[in-house]
Formats: C-alpha cells, structure tokens, sequence
C-alpha cells in the first residue's frame, strides 16, 4: 500500500533504538516505543515483570486458550525464563486509543533449546496515555527465514465522526463482526474467492510451523500448494472509536489432506475507500491473518 512506510530491518538491528524510533511519526512512534520499552525490560528483568507492566485487569493473553492476564500473571505462569521480541509492524488509530504491534520473537526456558514465533498484540490506550496490551497471541515456527522489514502506518489528522451513542459503537462493531461472517460464508463455499475479495494487498499470514508471509498472491499460492482449506466461526469484535481499524476473533477448522485441527484465529481489519466510477466506497480488508491452535 501506498500509505506504508517502510524502513530496512537492516538498519533497525545497527541503530540504537531509541534514535530510531524518533525519526518515526510521532504517534505510531509511541507505540513502538512502548512495544520496545516492554521488550527491553523482558531482557533486563524477567518477561513477567515486562508483561505485568502493560496489562491491566481486563487484558487477554492467548496461552494459546484465551485467559485473563492480569490472574494468569499472578498464578505462577509458565512463561519462558528469556524472551525476546521485535516489532515488525505498528498502527495506530486516528483516535489515538486503538493500535496493534507484531513481530518475531525467540524464547527459551533454562536448560531447553531456544525456539521462535511471532507475536500479536492489539493495544488500548488509557486516559493517562498509556499504552495496555488489549489482547496478545503468539504462534510459533522454525524461525528460519521469512523475517519482515519494518512498516507502520501512522494516523491522519483528517475528521472522523465522534459518536457519543452506545448503541451507534454498537452497530458499527457489528457491521465488522457482520463482514467477518461474510467471509466465513465464502469460506465454506470457496476459500480462494473469499480470500480473494477480503485480504488486503500486503496481509500478513501468521500461522504454526510456517514462515511468516506477506502479500495476498503469497498466502493464497501457499494454501493452494498445501492443499489447504479453512473455514471460520467469528465471535467478537472490537472497532476503534474513529472507525478505521478493528479486530475479530473466533475459531478455525484447518483441512490439509487427510488432517484436521481446529484453531483460534484473529484478523485485524481497516477500513479503506476505494474510488470506483467517481464513487467512493468503503471496505473492509485484512491486514493481518492470524491462526494458532487451541
């Protein structure tokens, strides 16, 4: 897409971060700092001590079923004694609440090998400004390539309707809840049509054991070579306040051949217009495309 930034990874790993993160626009910036302030101290301290510092009692974490992170971090989890990880991709909504970070990572418990995955979290921001994680999921792999550079999208400071009603956020979440089913209906009949009209161009794929991928012509070969089928059930959704992005999450069945395993899934949508005929229209597309075993 034309409105992604993109800087090198390269340059990423050989530049101290925090002089990175200042030539970011300032809003996404914030996020990724946050992000990386969290991962820093993962290293310094202990990722527990990391992660109790951006939940708050209504965060979730998916361990890979979803539980609450505030009692799951004062239960004596089973988290990994190193853990690591590096934001490959940041947004943040126009209204400044809503924003979502996903990257690699590498974790090890003592005594065991190191091992690799991905990350995703989706962040709201609270009246003091801080940035809490709203939900987080990982999926692990071979962590043998498929490495992305940096790209983040940065709000606007173009108009959006500030609704005060209740039940109006309400409607507007379900028409992306109403989306989701959509493409879960296409789903069931053709998986390349609903992938086909619903992925973003740049959709990242984030799924078990594999590399993670970008572009719509990159995931729809690699399911077509895999003989690969999906099939979803959506059961939440949250939208940000200005409209223009939103998550769903729910389950997925996964047919590969003669197998069959049942996931949980999250897709993080925008809201993009398309001009058509001198009309604008409103979509919803994919930009992250996100499944991990229940």
């Amino acid at each position: 897409m034309n409105f992604w930034n993109r800087l090198s990874i390269v340059a990423l790993m050989s530049t101290v971060g925090t002089t990175l993160y200042a030539q970011i626009p300032e809003k996404v910036g914030s996020l990724l700092q946050a992000d990386k302030d969290a991962a820093a101290l993962a290293k310094a301290s202990t990722p527990h001590q990391a992660f109790l510092s951006i939940i708050d009692k209504e965060s979730t974490f998916y361990v890979p079923s979803a539980v609450n992170a505030y009692n799951y971090l004062n239960n004596r989890p089973n988290i990994p004694d190193v853990l690591n990880w590096q934001p490959t991709f940041a947004l943040v909504a126009k209204s400044l609440e809503f924003g979502v970070t996903s990257g690699s990572l590498d974790f090890q418990k003592v005594g065991a090998r190191l091992r690799h995955g991905e990350y995703l979290t989706v962040w709201k921001r609270n009246k003091k400004g801080k940035w809490l994680v709203d939900i987080r999921a990982e999926v692990e792999n071979n962590g043998k390539d498929g490495e992305f550079d940096l790209e983040y999208i940065e709000p606007t400071d173009s108009w959006y309707l500030k609704h005060r009603s209740k039940v109006r956020l309400n409607q507007r979440e379900d028409i992306v809840l109403e989306t989701d089913k959509l493409m879960s209906t296409v789903l069931k009949a053709d998986n390349p049509t609903a992938y086909k009209e619903f992925l973003s161009e740049d959709v990242r794929f984030l799924f078990p054991w594999t590399s993670p991928m970008e572009g719509k012509d990159k995931m729809m070969a690699y399911l077509k070579k895999q003989r690969m089928t999906i099939e979803t059930v959506p059961e939440e959704v949250k939208r940000s306040y200005s409209g223009d992005f939103a998550y769903t999450k729910g389950t997925a069945t996964v047919r590969q051949k003669d197998k069959v395993v049942k996931y949980n899934y999250i897709r993080v949508w925008q809201l993009s217009e398309l001009a058509k005929d001198d009309v604008k229209k409103a979509n919803w597309n994919i930009l992250i495309e996100m499944m991990f075993e229940k």
